[in-house]
């Protein structure tokens, strides 16, 4: 009878899973997508081949399988399962699988692979309690997380394991997901006979963002909701109404935001305007911080665009004030204008190059003395000193340009590029630098 009472459980449990649950893959061979690692040859497929897995830690956007691949090498592994969640489970709970783990090895058991989902949110002492027991080899331990582990997760347990990033998966591995769940007649939607046309898959596919939890989970309200699911054929307007408005991922303090931050920057320092727009707009969508955003523009504006146009940091400073005082939504007008002016403005770092290289001047070699006439002459006792004797006044010379010496030595930092303004500059500066050298220094 206890027999038949957990059996009338599990079928009820089943029923209750959502299409996404039921349609995990339960062989190897029906995994989809992250060949990069995983294909035949590569890193993971080498270690299952040779029975040598290791602990890993997986690492990547949710609904790729994550989940699923730690459930499938465990059986591919002949190892016995067990999860805990890093959100709900503490060190009592984690040492009770940890002896228990031992005792099945001293015993001569299986090994125990031990899939912990969130890692990242074990503080220290709860993930060097994995340690000892991760080295010896007592558990195979499969980490798993949406945050780089080379941040989040404690370097001792990230040396002892292999990390493998998974990537979203691709518009054609989300079709062949959806097209296997809608002819699965046990656990997809294969009863209906519902069918889907090929501009209604493809807006699932690539709206679900490599996510083929989100994809799953659409397909299952569009053909369940329909008024008669018996033979229905998806179309675009459907499937889009069963999406509704898409979630974004984006954590605004983790790696989504500083991927997207560089992505942002690199776009308009390589002259992308269109590419710059976007990622403008993926980080408002995202929650992002405004005035992180008109920082960044700031900066970007002396780093990379400089004095090759002046007008750009003016520019910078007024969107930043802009979005001080309008705020959103009508602040995404004055970010995008300054995307736009700074991605088409000519480039130049030549100011950030000059000042990275004098400040490595001043911390590694000898620290110059300022000239005795460059010195402060505005006090009593300087004249006796002789600071200031020989000093020319600039705007007394003819062009207003002193032949002096301002430094003691020869250093050339700033070296103008021949765009934009900064082509002009570099014309004047080489007849100020040739006036400066016609004379020696002061004395």
């Amino acid at each position: 009878m206890t027999d038949l009472f957990a059996e009338s459980e599990a079928a009820n449990l089943d029923q209750v899973q959502p299409l996404a649950a039921r349609m995990r893959p339960t062989t190897l061979s029906e995994f989809v997508g992250q060949q990069h690692f995983l294909g035949e040859g590569k890193l993971l497929w080498r270690m299952l081949q040779a029975r040598r897995l290791g602990s890993v830690i997986f690492f990547g956007p949710p609904g790729v399988g994550k989940t699923t691949l730690a459930r499938l090498l465990a059986q591919e592994t002949d190892s016995r399962f067990r999860q805990l969640s890093a959100v709900t489970s503490g060190v009592k709970e984690l040492r009770e699988v940890l002896e228990e783990a031992r005792n099945e090895v001293a015993a001569g058991g299986r090994p125990t692979l031990l899939m912990i989902d969130e890692i990242h949110r074990f503080n220290r002492a709860q993930q060097d309690a994995l340690l000892p027991d991760v080295e010896e080899g007592i558990v195979i331990l499969v980490g798993l997380t949406t945050s780089n582990p080379f941040f989040a997760v404690n370097d001792a347990l990230v040396s002892r394991s292999r990390v493998f990033e998974f990537e979203a998966l691709s518009v054609d591995d989300i079709k062949a997901l959806v097209r296997r769940a809608l002819s699965d007649n046990v656990r997809g939607l294969g009863q209906y006979n519902a069918s889907i046309d090929d501009d209604a898959l493809t807006f699932l596919a690539e709206v679900s963002d490599g996510d083929a939890r989100r994809a799953l989970g659409a397909l299952e309200v569009a053909v369940l909701s329909a008024n008669n699911p018996q033979r229905l054929q998806l179309n675009r307007e459907i499937v889009a109404d069963a999406v509704q408005r898409k979630a974004i991922r984006y954590d605004p303090t983790g790696d989504d935001h500083y991927d997207a931050a560089s992505a942002l920057i690199k776009s308009i320092r390589g002259s992308d305007p269109d590419a710059g727009i976007y990622w403008l707009a993926r980080m408002l969508e995202g929650g992002e911080d405004v005035r992180f955003l008109a920082r960044r523009l700031v900066i970007l504006a002396s780093e990379d665009v400089g004095n090759a146009d002046p007008h750009a940091l003016p520019l910078a400073i007024a969107a930043m004030q802009a979005c001080e005082f309008v705020g959103l939504p009508e602040c995404q007008l004055t970010l995008a204008q300054t995307v736009a002016y700074l991605a088409c403005a000519p480039k130049s770092n030549a100011a950030t190059v000059a000042i990275g290289e004098a400040r490595h001047d001043v911390r590694e070699g000898r620290l110059l003395p300022v000239p005795r006439h460059l010195q402060d002459s505005h006090y009593a006792g300087a004249k006796r000193l002789g600071h200031g004797k020989g000093y020319e006044y600039a705007h007394d010379a003819p062009g207003g340009v002193a032949a002096q010496d301002y430094l003691g030595v020869e250093r050339e930092y700033y070296r103008p590029t021949d765009r934009g303004f900064e082509q002009q500059l570099g014309e004047r500066l080489e007849a100020i630098r040739q006036r400066l050298r016609s004379e020696k220094p002061a004395s």
